[in-house]
């Protein structure tokens, strides 16, 4: 790393004074290389010239011998040449001599047995073989290049022996294989067996048993000794070797081959058991040494993948579902084990539980209530995230509708909501949704008595809207007005400002005939000093005076509510009561249009004035005439695009942006005289300038005289 770091750096980057193109350095390398000469061609026309070539060429090959005598390719080169001019005795004398120089070379001693082969000296060749194998008896390309060549010439005895003698050295499996396929060929399938059960005596290991079934199966046709030894392979080996993946891998592929497919699903089965197939593997503890290998783990990833592919082709509806469950719960075991607080793995297990106790119909095992248990052990760790605690709380509810619907266990459904209460921080936070299913369901449980001491709790507890509204709406439904009244005063109580509260409370009073108090209490409501919507609360109080048919009272209202705010909906609505039947009819209503025009004319209200002609022109166009609305029609403004500078808070220029303005017509008449003025002042302002311009240059002449 400190090489890299201190890499020589270029410090002068100009160009060279002299610059050299690609196309020069191209044609000056092209001049400069030697022109390739080629070897003369020898025309040889008796035998003195044919002696004197020979000579030459070995003289130049002693020459290389002396030169570099350790470079084999010399040597066989020069064998090859005496050999291609039929001089194998000398041919073999290199061979020889060079053998002197390295005898432990096999590509040597194999180059020389070829000499031999090529030329059909098939004692030779096996004198040579014979030394080479009984020097070099583990180089195994000497071994079958001599069972070959004995092979091809049909000495089948001899053949046998050579492999006999190399089965003594203990070769690798492709040996012990090529002796088995040797006896094949010539149809010894007796003695081809007993090979390859001395190769699986020799090596007892899952790679020999392996090869042994596969030979037998492919090659010998033998499918019982084929399942013998793959049974073998599990009894006879030791527990590491037979507890390979691939074993059973092999054994289950080799059933199904054959049409046993119960077998094969056995097998499947039991490897599945002995090797949690589907399932997270254990890490091991810190210190000690991992357990399984990762290439015995991939191969069970394999052997878990064949089993599922072989329920999706061979398997029933219910066994297929089992093996895609048993891998669904392996991922999900996964994620919860690595973040025991991820709810919503918690929520996807528990729904897969479900929905597979659902179509299976087995409800015995209890997997959704185990998943639902340990997913409510894991506490958010902290008392003060609420948003965190919100997830968990539904597992908890979650938990307690699948022991209600799926269980029908109601009692041990209340039992589940009463946990979960005793576990919320109520002191910090809580909430309402735990509160108002609990009540629920003891109301579904007959059990009212219980459901109101809930809600009471849960008042003075939570103490939440909702807690309030569906309290009073249950107590509704039972006809329990004096109760309701109770509630929504604690309701009131605890939220003043609530304007939905003292609406609904007023519309309880108006339901039960109680006109009276249902103004009692919109008069009460108006006079909090604090609501967080007043416009709604005014606007039912207004709306249940109309429906009485209480007209004074509720322009009484409207007079009250003006006094506070001069919105332009408020007007609008006020002029358009005026015109109703309750009302004091369409002239009023104008009138009450004209005020409110005339006040916003005054505050400069350009907007809303738009918006208050276009509703008292709709209006006209309802209940007026032509004259009407042509006068409406007159008061129209002008709109007009204008160009006005953005400034930020402190002021500075942003740039320029477009907006529109309104022209009224009843004030371009006031406007006109302020439009002369300001006009008379820029003149005077001019005349002004030329004055003070004429007096300066008259103070310059002067000075010039001076």
């Amino acid at each position: 790393m400190a090489s890299r770091s201190h890499q020589a750096q270029v410090k002068n980057r100009a160009p060279a004074p002299i610059q050299i193109s690609a196309e020069q350095l191209i044609r000056e390398s092209s001049e400069r290389q030697q022109a390739h000469i080629l070897d003369p061609i020898v025309k040889i026309h008796d035998a003195e010239e044919y002696q004197s070539h020979l000579r030459d060429r070995r003289k130049h090959f002693e020459d290389s011998i002396r030169y570099r005598r350790e470079h084999i390719g010399n040597w066989v080169k020069y064998a090859r040449f005496e050999e291609d001019n039929r001089e194998f005795e000398r041919s073999r004398s290199v061979f020889e001599r060079a053998l002197e120089v390295d005898v432990r070379n096999p590509e040597l001693w194999l180059r020389y047995a070829e000499l031999e082969m090529r030329n059909e000296f098939i004692n030779r060749a096996r004198n040579v073989l014979d030394r080479a194998v009984q020097l070099l008896p583990r180089v195994d390309f000497l071994w079958y290049k001599y069972v070959y060549m004995e092979e091809m010439v049909g000495d089948i005895p001899k053949c046998r022996t050579v492999f006999e003698r190399w089965m003594e050295w203990m070769p690798d499996d492709n040996a012990w294989m090529s002796y088995a396929r040797f006896e094949g060929r010539g149809g010894h399938w007796e003695q081809a067996k007993e090979i390859m059960k001395r190769y699986a005596n020799t090596y007892p290991s899952a790679r020999s048993f392996m090869r042994f079934a596969k030979w037998a199966e492919f090659e010998a046709k033998d499918i019982d000794l084929a399942r013998t030894v793959l049974e073998s392979s599990l009894v006879e080996l030791e527990p590491e070797e037979s507890r390979q993946a691939r074993v059973f891998g092999r054994f289950a592929a080799f059933e199904e081959r054959q049409g046993e497919y119960e077998r094969a699903r056995v097998i499947y089965k039991h490897a599945t058991k002995l090797f949690n197939l589907g399932q997270e593997p254990k890490k091991p503890a810190p210190g000690e040494e991992e357990e399984v290998p990762q290439w015995e783990q991939d191969k069970r990833n394999e052997l878990y993948q064949a089993y599922i592919a072989f329920e999706k082709k061979r398997g029933d509806k219910a066994g297929i579902e089992d093996i895609v469950i048993t891998g669904q719960r392996a991922e999900y075991e996964k994620r919860v084990t690595a973040d025991p607080t991820d709810y919503d793995a918690w929520f996807e297990y528990a729904k897969m539980e479900q929905e597979n106790e659902v179509s299976s119909g087995n409800t015995n095992e209890n997997k959704v209530r185990e998943v639902y248990e340990r997913a409510i052990g894991n506490v958010p760790p902290s008392m003060e995230d609420k948003q965190h605690w919100r997830r968990y709380i539904y597992l908890w509810i979650y938990y307690a509708l699948y022991e209600e619907l799926q269980r029908r266990d109601l009692d041990r459904a209340s039992k589940i909501y009463d946990a979960c209460l005793d576990l919320i921080p109520h002191a910090k936070f809580s909430f309402s949704k735990i509160w108002i299913n609990a009540a629920k369901l003891h109301i579904r449980r007959k059990d009212l008595l219980a459901a109101r001491k809930l809600l009471g709790k849960a008042i003075g507890l939570c103490g939440k809207e909702r807690v309030f509204t569906e309290y009073i709406a249950l107590e509704l439904a039972l006809g329990e007005v004096d109760r309701c009244r109770s509630l929504y005063t604690n309701y009131l109580k605890a939220m003043p400002h609530n304007c939905r509260a003292w609406s609904k409370y007023a519309d309880l009073e108006k339901s039960v005939g109680e006109t009276d108090r249902c103004r009692a209490i919109y008069e009460l409501a108006v006079s909090q000093s604090a609501l967080d919507m007043p416009e709604m609360l005014w606007k039912n109080y207004i709306d249940f005076e109309i429906d009485e048919g209480e007209g004074d009272k509720a322009r009484a209202l409207y007079e009250r509510l003006l006094e506070k705010t001069g919105h332009v909906k408020v007007w609008i609505s006020y002029a358009q009561f005026e015109g109703t039947e309750v009302g004091k009819g369409v002239d009023t209503a104008r009138d009450t249009f004209k005020r409110a025009h005339d006040q916003m004319k005054d505050a400069g209200m350009k907007e809303e004035r738009v918006l208050l002609l276009d509703a008292w022109r709709v209006f006209e166009k309802t209940k007026g005439d032509a004259q009407s609305l042509a006068k409406v029609d007159g008061m129209l403004p002008r709109r007009v695009k204008r160009k006005r500078m953005q400034t930020d808070e402190s002021g500075a220029e942003l740039g320029w942006e477009e907006y529109f303005d309104y022209h009224f017509p009843n004030d371009e008449d006031a406007n006109a005289g302020n439009l002369k003025i300001l006009e008379m002042a820029a003149k005077w302002k001019q005349a002004q300038q030329a004055q003070e311009d004429s007096s300066s240059s008259s103070e310059e002449e002067d000075s010039d005289d001076e």
